[in-house]
Order: structure tokens, then sequence, then C-alpha cells
């Protein structure tokens, strides 16, 4: 994601029904420059976010981005998160990006564990996740503070080996 990208982003980012179970709904677009400033200039970078944008591309078009947040020193975990524009959602898009990006830090920089952190009334991020074959592993009560309500937080995990059992070779 980078500054010129900002009103791409703001438009779907903004859209507070789309964004309800997110942290960051932007009212002004010059939140989402503070944003993006934020993103750092490596991919990888232990205890950063990194947010990559998904374009499709017979419009060439910012339809949504995934937030890849690196955990700890180890350099071993990651933790995913995805958001797509209500006009792009239900066509596979989601579920094709996160397929890519989790095959790149399985694959590719050789992570062993992948997180996705969701509120359990987000059905469709519950979805995309047990579709990509994660496990739910926790269930914590009333842990994230979000617009000044106390919110549940469901941890689904994927390990390289289970991605690689299921999509290797396919």
């Amino acid at each position: 994601m980078e500054i010129e990208d900002n009103e791409q982003v703001f438009y779907y980012r903004s859209d507070a029904e789309t964004n309800k179970y997110q942290g960051f709904v932007p009212k002004v677009l010059k939140e989402v420059d503070e944003f993006t400033a934020r993103n750092p200039a490596e991919f990888n970078k232990p205890e950063s976010w990194f947010q990559l944008v998904i374009i499709k591309k017979d419009i060439n078009e910012i339809i949504g981005d995934i937030g890849v947040r690196f955990i700890g020193e180890d350099d071993f975990q990651c933790e995913l998160g995805c958001t797509l524009s209500k006009d792009h959602q239900g066509k596979g898009f989601a579920t094709e990006a996160m397929k890519i990006t989790i095959e790149y830090l399985f694959n590719s920089l050789n992570k062993h564990r992948i997180i996705g952190s969701v509120d359990p009334k987000n059905c469709s991020s519950i979805r995309l996740l047990e579709r990509l074959n994660f496990r739910k592993e926790a269930h914590f009560k009333e842990s994230l503070l979000i617009e000044g309500e106390w919110v549940d937080d469901i941890v689904y995990g994927l390990l390289k080996d289970e991605w690689n059992a299921k999509y290797k070779n396919k």
C-alpha cells in the first residue's frame, strides 16, 4: 500500500457498515495517508504490520487489502487480516488473495504458523479462515476495545505442514 493508493483505499475502508469489525475505519482521507505512512519500508520486518493491496487485474483497481503482522523476533509466526470492498465480496477475491499470501509466507519466507483474529460475529471472515483450513484455537471474552465497546476475539491458526498437506501440488 502506497500513498498514491489513498483515494481507492479510502473508498472501501471508510464504509462503516462493511468494516464494522475492523479497527481502522477512516473518516477523512488524511487518516488513510497516516495509515499508509506507517507501512514499513521492508516486508517481513519483526513486530510490524505490512499492508498489501488487492488489485482486480482486469480493471487495475484496488478492491481491498491484506494486513500481515510479523510476530516477535523469532521470525516464524505472523497474523493475517483481510479487508475487501463490499462491491467485490462473495466473488472469491479474498480467498484467492489470501491463498497467494499464505503460500508466499509459508513456502518463500518459511513461516511456521499463521493466525487470524476475528470477531465472533464476523461470519464472513470466519468462513474465509475455515475455507483456508485454519482451525479455531481460542475464544477470548471481551478482550478487545473497539470504538468504546469491549468485543470478543476468536483466534484461528494454521501451520505450514497443515497448509502443505492440503494445498501442495494442487
